[in-house]
C-alpha cells in the first residue's frame, strides 16, 4: 500500500509541467513532496527556474533539495589524479575500433541514489530498515515521445509512475500547456558538460549561455587525459572526439540548405 507520493523534480520542461499539473489538480493525488537531486553542475538558468518554482504560491507541496556534492568537482579531481571519471564521456581507442564511451555512473550516484535516500527518510524509515513493497509512489517526468525510457525502479519499495505518459502528453504538449497557463518556459535540465547534449544544445550554450559554455570547455580540457596511467587514449565531452571549441556545430541552414525535418516537426528552439 502506498504511504507516500513523491515527484522527482529535475526542473526541466517535463517535470516542471508535471508539478504544475498536480498543483492545478489535473494529476492526482496531490504529491506529498517533490525532490530535486542537485548535481551542483547545472546551468545557472536551471537554478533560477528552480528558485521560481519553489517560491511562495507556486506549488502547494514542499520541494526538498538533496545532493551528494559537486559532480563537476568529482570529475575534474578524478581527471587530475589520472583516475576513472564516472560520466559517459567519449574516448579515443587503443586500436582501430574508432573509440568508445566511459561507464555511466553519474546518474545513479548523483541523481537516483540521493533521491532514494530522501524518499526513505520522508517515509520514516532508517537506513537498511526493511520497507514494504510499493510503499512509495515516485512520479517521473517522462513524456509520451520518450516512453521508451520508462523503467521500473530497482527498489521493490518504490513504484514508479509516469503521469505525462498517462495523459498522452509529449514534450511539445508540455510547452503548449505551460504557455496556455502563463508559465515561463523552463530551461533544459542537464549538467553543463553532459556528453548527451545534442549539437543544438551545445549551440544554445555557446551562443546564449557563455558562462555554461566556458564551464563545459574547461571541464572538457580537464578530462583529456583522465584515464588510468598506461592507457593511451584521450577523453572528450563531444562525440566527435575533438576539443569542444573546435567542434563544428553549424547546421544545414548555416550551409545554405533547408533542414526539412526540423521544418516539418515545428520543434525549433524547444
Amino acid at each position: 500500500m502506498t504511504e507516500l507520493t513523491v515527484l522527482s523534480l529535475g526542473a526541466g520542461v517535463q517535470s516542471t509541467t508535471m508539478a504544475l499539473l498536480a498543483a492545478h489538480g489535473e494529476i492526482e493525488p496531490m504529491p506529498d513532496a517533490a525532490i530535486f537531486a542537485d548535481t551542483q553542475a547545472e546551468p545557472q538558468k536551471v537554478y533560477d527556474h528552480l528558485a521560481w518554482l519553489t517560491s511562495p504560491n507556486v506549488l502547494p507541496f514542499p520541494v526538498h533539495i538533496v545532493t551528494k556534492g559537486s559532480l563537476r568537482d568529482s570529475v575534474t579531481q578524478s581527471a587530475a589524479a589520472g583516475s576513472f571519471v564516472s560520466a559517459p564521456f567519449f574516448t579515443t581507442a587503443n586500436d582501430d575500433s574508432g573509440g568508445g564511451i566511459l561507464r555511466r555512473q553519474c546518474t545513479r550516484e548523483y541523481k537516483i541514489d540521493p533521491l532514494n535516500k530522501e524518499m526513505r527518510r520522508l517515509a520514516g524509515y532508517e537506513p537498511r530498515q526493511r520497507i514494504p513493497e510499493n510503499t512509495i509512489e515516485c512520479w517521473i517526468g517522462i513524456s509520451l515521445d520518450e516512453a521508451i525510457r520508462m523503467k521500473n525502479s530497482t527498489k521493490r519499495w518504490i513504484k514508479n509512475r509516469w503521469p505525462l505518459v498517462e495523459k498522452e502528453m509529449s514534450r511539445n504538449d508540455c510547452l503548449l500547456w505551460l504557455d496556455r497557463n502563463g508559465y515561463p518556459q523552463p530551461p533544459k535540465s542537464a549538467c553543463t558538460f553532459c556528453p548527451y547534449h545534442s549539437d543544438a544544445m551545445w549551440r544554445e550554450l555557446r551562443d546564449n549561455d557563455p558562462d555554461s559554455w566556458a564551464d563545459a570547455v574547461e571541464v572538457d580540457a580537464a578530462i583529456r587525459d583522465s584515464t588510468t596511467s598506461g592507457v593511451e587514449r584521450q577523453v572528450f565531452v563531444h562525440r566527435s572526439l575533438k576539443p569542444l571549441p573546435e567542434v563544428d556545430l553549424t547546421t544545414l541552414e548555416d550551409h545554405g540548405q533547408i533542414n526539412w525535418l526540423s521544418e516539418c516537426e515545428g520543434m525549433c528552439g524547444v
